[in-house]
C-alpha cells in the first residue's frame, strides 16, 4: 500500500512538471512570438513584453507573487501553499525554455498554442494542481461573494484578451478569442478522453424478443430495464447498451432489419468504467 502511494506521488510530480512545461511551450513557441495574449498571467506577460519589452517570465513571476499575497490574505495559508509551487516553477520553465516562432502563420500558432494550453491545464487539473496567477481572484470571489469561479475566470481572461486590441489591433483580439475556444475544446476532450462511445436505448412493440436475442448473440454488456408507457401505461422492457462508434452504424442497421419501427435513443458518453471495457 505504501509503495503504491509512493508511486502515485512520484507520477503526480512528473505529470505536474510536464503540464507546466507544456504551458511554457505554448507561450514561448506560439503565443509569445506573435504577441497574442489569451488570458492569465502569461497573457499579461505577453502584453507587457509587447509594449515595454520586459521579459515574460519576470512578469509572470511578479504577477504570481502578487496573486499569492492576495491568496495568503483572503484564502489562508493552506490554499496558498497548494498554488505556490506552480506559481514559481512556471516562470522558471518559461525562462529556460527556448522562445521562437515555430510557424509564421498566426492562425496555426493560436490553434496549436490553444491546444497545448488546454492540454497543460487539463493535466494540472488531473493531479489537483495549479499554475497560480489569475486563477486566484476567482477563488477569492467565490469565497466572499459566491460568484462562480468559471464565470469570473472567463471575465478576467476576456479583459486580458480585449487588451490585445490596444497592443496589436483587432486581428490579435480575434485570434486570442479563437485560441480560447480551442483551449476549451481541448480541455473538454483531454479531461474525459477521446474514445467517446454511444449509449443506446431500444424499445420495440412487436419484435422486442427478436431484437434482444439478436443483440445477446452479437454483443456483450446488454442491460434490460422495466419501463412503463407514459400514454398507454403498458409495462414494457427497454434495452440499454454501450458500443464503440465503429459498431454504431451496423448495430442500428441490424435492429431495423428486425423491426423498422423500433424506437431508438442514442446518447454520447465520454467515459465508461468497468464491465467489458476494463477501465
Amino acid at each position: 500500500m505504501r509503495d503504491n502511494l509512493k508511486k502515485r506521488s512520484w507520477m503526480r510530480w512528473v505529470v505536474f512538471l510536464i503540464a507546466l512545461e507544456i504551458i511554457a511551450i505554448s507561450i514561448n513557441f506560439f503565443y509569445g512570438p506573435i504577441n497574442i495574449a489569451a488570458g492569465g498571467s502569461t497573457g499579461i506577460s505577453i502584453l507587457v513584453d509587447a509594449v515595454w519589452g520586459i521579459n515574460r517570465s519576470i512578469t509572470v513571476l511578479v504577477v504570481n507573487i502578487l496573486m499569492l499575497i492576495l491568496a495568503g490574505i483572503f484564502l489562508g495559508m493552506k490554499t496558498t501553499k497548494n498554488v505556490a509551487l506552480g506559481s514559481f516553477i512556471l516562470p522558471v520553465l518559461m525562462e529556460i525554455t527556448p522562445s521562437f516562432a515555430l510557424t509564421s502563420n498566426k492562425l496555426l500558432a493560436v490553434i496549436y498554442g490553444g491546444a497545448l494550453m488546454g492540454l497543460g491545464v487539463s493535466l494540472l487539473y488531473r493531479v489537483n494542481a495549479s499554475s497560480g496567477g489569475t486563477t486566484i481572484p476567482p477563488m477569492i470571489l467565490k469565497k466572499y461573494f459566491y460568484i462562480n469561479p468559471a464565470v469570473s475566470l472567463l471575465c478576467i481572461d476576456m479583459i486580458i484578451i480585449f487588451l490585445n486590441i490596444f497592443v496589436d489591433g483587432w486581428q490579435a483580439f480575434l485570434l486570442a478569442t479563437l485560441s480560447q475556444v480551442v483551449t476549451a475544446m481541448t480541455m473538454n476532450y483531454a479531461e474525459a478522453g477521446f474514445d467517446r462511445k454511444y449509449q443506446i436505448r431500444v424499445m420495440s412493440n412487436d419484435h422486442f424478443e427478436e431484437i434482444k436475442k439478436m443483440l445477446t448473440q452479437d454483443y456483450q454488456g446488454l442491460t434490460l430495464y422495466n419501463v412503463e408507457g407514459g400514454f398507454t401505461q403498458d409495462q414494457k422492457q427497454q434495452i440499454l447498451m454501450v458500443v464503440d462508434r465503429r459498431e454504431y452504424g451496423p448495430l442500428i442497421t441490424k435492429i431495423h432489419e428486425v423491426d423498422p419501427n423500433a424506437f431508438i435513443i442514442t446518447d454520447t458518453v465520454v467515459k465508461v468504467h468497468g464491465g467489458q471495457w476494463g477501465l
